[in-house]
């Protein structure tokens, strides 16, 4: 459920700002934009927010300066205490995508940026039908996340890197969960949400979704 990650994120943690700002040329492509799609993703979540994968505190950031009240969950210690040190004052929630402290109340909305690959798609299926449960009525979900058409884009995407030499960003490709628009949508739908999405850049699109009343 992503937790098997944690190591590789606590070790990330203290050169994660500098991979997303360019410093690292295999990923440059995958954070172009980064600080656009982030905006976007706070632009379009306000009032009671449930974040998941923190990170160092980017989106969190975003979401707090536009007024919304952040329920802020990330299983990395080395990111919570990233993040704690550009938000003192945050509370930082250690949970995961499946396993959380419900909040007192409902939510208004759920965010996540570079994230939810982490869970394989039956997880994936699991995490949407609980988010159904925590949000109020026309709750919204709004992720930002590495997407594909279709297989042959996934499998054409790990060939470009590998030619390009970017040897360990196909094995991230390879080695993570990532899925397809296709299958995202079923997942969504299947859990009583509608569904949408615009590409960022060449591997991140915007997932939009409403919940609707099943």
């Amino acid at each position: 459920m992503g937790r098997e990650f944690n190591d590789l994120f606590d070790q990330w943690a203290q050169t994660y700002d500098g991979t997303i700002s360019g410093h690292d040329l295999e990923y440059t492509e995958v954070f172009t934009r980064y600080d656009e799609i982030l905006e976007e993703v706070a632009d379009r979540a306000s009032g009671f927010v449930i974040e998941f994968g923190v990170g160092t505190g980017n989106l969190t950031s975003k979401l707090v300066s536009k007024g919304s009240e952040v329920y802020a969950v990330e299983p990395s210690q080395g990111m919570r205490e990233k993040a704690k040190e550009k938000l003192p004052d945050l509370t930082l929630i250690d949970g995961d995508f499946l396993q959380f402290p419900n909040p007192l109340v409902k939510a208004d909305a759920i965010v996540s940026t570079y994230a939810f690959h982490h869970l394989t798609d039956e997880e994936k299926d699991r995490a949407i039908g609980r988010f159904h449960e925590v949000l109020n009525e026309n709750g919204r979900i709004v992720f930002a996340d590495t997407v594909f058409l279709d297989d042959n884009a996934y499998k054409a995407k790990i060939k470009e890197s590998e030619e390009k030499g970017f040897f360990r960003l196909a094995e991230d490709l390879k080695s993570e969960y990532y899925t397809t628009i296709p299958v995202l949508t079923k997942l969504f739908e299947k859990n009583g949400f509608l569904v949408k999405f615009e590409q960022q850049n060449e591997f991140v699109w915007l997932i939009d979704s409403i919940k609707k009343e099943r």
